[in-house]
């Protein structure tokens, strides 16, 4: 039973007739831009939680705005304590839980001795965050761990709620598909909320005519492959936090001639990456091998740009040319950035070791090999390579084989706890009960016909000029995109056997629409489909999908939701097991 309807059905903005929320108004809902506006509310500085005193600050109020984990209410605990009671004026506390308040996280705080310090208590439904025009992601760090180890829906639900307050403010979504157990649970859920709250239904005209729900165990293969996109290494190699990278500094030191390389930068260099920067905007998606035409091109426009100055003759010649400048002067910027970016990228996908790998993972995604010990991963082993990068592989294997071999599968698991420790065991249990690293049961090999049938590897890849969303993995097409793909044609009962094959159910749900607001579409109009990835999805996937909706012919425009945006080594490291040392 729900405690409560979606948070936009009674939360609204001080200019529309819907009920107006203070805390919506302040962080910024869905109906308002998905911007923190905190200046505008006084509010005086922002801080990351940290264990220790709290921040120099002359502020009366303290308000705490964090997800509800116990290992942070230990933090804001540990800062409360050590608050100076004697101060003047004294300090009030208040706590907000995103998206949910935790009955568990309270009772600690109040073991901890600290609870009645929180004047206020709140919750704050932040479900999905904008992260560009076309992606929001529930940045749901363990999501994929609760739905398939621990079997906890809350993400789920929270999922399901994100998708309520959409189709509040922006049309209840028709057609509904979805494949998989989580999407399954993530549809009923919809189903019965719209049930128990018939108020939440609107006549707003719909925007979208789609949703599909993707369960991430439908495709185990996608995120254990390199990606080799623009954005998709950038992830890989560095790590892309909430839309910022943090680099190595060197490649950004301004260069003046003869200082040679003294005082180089020792802080990382950390860049925001969105389609608000043209530049990125025009390359992130793209195979890397395409970049650097593309900035060697956009260097000799800029470079002529800049050339115009010495052809301004008339005052307002030079007048037009000054108004130019600050646009010229940030695509330069923008275009040193990226090609120090592409530099250190490169210095990698150039190496022998990153070769190698990539090698074995196309011949494993191509069913080459697939069911016998593989020498490459045994020397790695011997070498004792990061055990992530071993697990990675393991698993792409155990997946583009239908589980492996019992005999080899039982190998790999003694050189791995041989060589990297006996306290991994629970992790090799974890990813065995994810489906990611398991036995062949029936005896039989299902990938090679799911390979055939959906067309997942494709021999003649064009990575310049792409014509199919195989170029993203240089080859290998992503089963999941490859199933939006069909399913908006031919549809999916042309491969009904396939999908069988596939872990869980697919199903179909019809939503009526209020009279006089089923769409009528205009010649050449595009449908709109969200995809919703439950656990988890890549930023290669994100590409396909967008290569999708940038199709001439393709009829569709696709719009990404997930409760993670994640790579194969963030994906891994969430089913990883942290064994405590014991206790003295």
């Amino acid at each position: 039973m729900l405690e409560e309807p979606p948070h936009s059905a009674y939360h609204g903005s001080r200019r529309e007739e819907r009920p107006y929320c203070d805390t919506c108004e302040m962080f910024g809902c869905a109906s308002s831009p998905p911007t923190l506006r905190l200046q505008e509310h006084e509010v005086e500085k922002m801080f990351t939680l940290k264990p220790g005193r709290l921040p120099q600050a002359d502020v009366k109020n303290v308000i705490f705005f964090v997800r509800p984990k116990l290992e942070l209410m230990d933090i804001i605990a540990d800062n409360v304590l050590r608050e100076d009671r004697g101060r003047s004026p004294q300090r009030d506390f208040h706590i907000l839980f995103v998206p949910r308040r935790s009955l568990l996280c309270e009772q600690w705080l109040k073991e901890q001795g600290v609870l009645g310090s929180f004047i206020h208590r709140e919750q704050y439904s932040l479900d999905l965050i904008p992260f560009d025009g076309d992606l929001l992601s529930m940045e749901s760090e363990s999501a994929f761990k609760e739905c398939y180890l621990e079997s906890d829906q809350t993400t789920l639900y929270h999922a399901a709620k994100g998708l309520m307050t959409l189709q509040a403010l922006y049309g209840t979504i028709p057609q509904i598909f979805g494949k998989g157990e989580c999407a399954r649970h993530v549809a009923n859920m919809m189903i019965r909320m719209k049930r128990e709250f018939p108020g939440s239904q609107n006549s707003i005209f719909p925007v979208f005519d789609t949703l599909l729900l993707l369960d991430r165990n439908v495709d185990l293969l996608t995120p254990l492959a390199t990606q080799l996109t623009y954005e998709g290494l950038i992830d890989e190699i560095y790590g892309i936090q909430n839309t910022y990278v943090k680099l190595p500094p060197e490649k950004f030191a301004p260069k003046k001639q003869g200082e040679g390389g003294k005082d180089l930068p020792t802080e990382p260099k950390k860049l925001q990456l969105n389609s608000a920067e043209e530049l990125y905007a025009e390359i992130r998606d793209k195979n890397f091998n395409a970049v650097g035409s593309v900035l060697s091109k956009k260097a000799k426009i800029i470079s002529a740009a800049f050339e115009e100055r010495h052809h301004a003759k008339t005052v307002g010649e030079i007048k037009q040319f000054v108004s130019q400048l600050p646009h010229m002067q940030a695509a330069r910027s923008s275009l040193a950035n990226h090609t120090s970016i592409a530099e250190l990228i490169k210095d990698i996908t150039t190496s022998e070791d990153f070769f190698d790998n990539l090698t074995v993972e196309q011949e494993f995604m191509s069913g080459i090999d697939t069911d016998k010990v593989n020498n490459y991963i045994e020397d790695c082993i011997a070498q004792k390579h990061p055990l992530i990068k071993i697990l990675r592989l393991v698993c792409l294997q155990s997946v583009c084989n239908s589980g492996l071999k019992q005999k080899v599968l039982d190998h790999y698991k003694r050189e791995i706890l041989q060589t990297y420790g006996y306290e991994h065991i629970l992790t090799l249990n974890n990813l065995e009960k994810a489906g990611l690293l398991k036995p062949q049961t029936s005896g039989r090999n299902n990938y090679p016909t799911i390979r055939k049938t959906l067309r997942l590897w494709m021999d003649d890849v064009n990575e310049q000029n792409p014509n199919d969303i195989s170029y993203v993995y240089s080859g290998y097409a992503p089963l999941s995109v490859r199933l939006a793909q069909l399913l908006a044609r031919p549809g999916w009962r042309s491969i009904e056997e396939v999908l069988k094959m596939l872990p869980g159910p697919h199903f179909e749900e019809r939503q009526q629409l209020p009279t006089g607001l089923q769409k009528k579409r205009q010649h050449g109009e595009n449908r709109v489909t969200l995809v919703f990835f439950l656990g988890g999805v890549t930023y290669a996937e994100i590409a396909a999908l967008r290569f999708l909706s940038q199709m001439e012919d393709g009829g569709t425009e696709y719009v990404i939701a997930t409760t993670k945006l994640i790579n194969g080594t963030t994906w891994i490291k969430s089913l990883m097991e942290k064994l405590e040392p014991p206790l003295e």
